[in-house]
């Protein structure tokens, strides 16, 4: 694991910013894995980093759709998988042609199926103090991590 980046965001403005400036890290076949609690601003620096990128696109959670795809070159797929129960429903939806493919994919709730992503990711890690002072004051590291065997358990 190697740490790129560790900061503080104090606004909505602040957390778009720091994902719109880190789109620039991303090619085609990236995997970006953001962790953190409901309300954390995992959507809201997806948005920074689609914005990065270029899209046009309405960008929001996909809870409900698991996936939404953002037009774009590369193209944008955007996962939550907050709901899901096992990893066998991923894989109905095609998962590893989204993640080895050359597009961009951007998840949220990756616990589930993390040990399964082979290769490079980076991963995003979001935490909000609810007790402290600035209500929108978030906890950003980012690291960069590699994977080269899939879990055979």
């Amino acid at each position: 694991m190697k740490t790129l980046l560790k900061k503080k965001t104090y606004s909505t403005e602040e957390t778009l910013a720091l994902g719109k400036t880190f789109s620039s890290e991303l090619a085609p076949g990236s995997i970006v894995c953001l962790f953190g609690k409901l309300g954390s601003g995992k959507t809201t620096f997806i948005r920074g980093v689609c914005e990065g990128l270029g899209t046009k696109d309405l960008v929001t959670s996909p809870t409900f759709t698991l996936i939404n795809e953002y037009r774009n070159s590369p193209p944008i797929y955007h996962f939550d998988f907050y709901r899901i129960q096992s990893e066998s429903e991923l894989y109905e939806l095609g998962l590893d042609e989204y993640l080895y493919g050359e597009g961009i994919s951007l998840i949220e709730w990756p616990e589930i199926i993390i040990k399964e992503i082979i290769g490079q990711r980076f991963e995003i890690h979001m935490k909000w103090d609810i007790e402290s002072d600035w209500e929108t004051e978030r906890n950003i590291l980012i690291t960069q991590n590699q994977n080269n065997l899939r879990n055979t358990n």
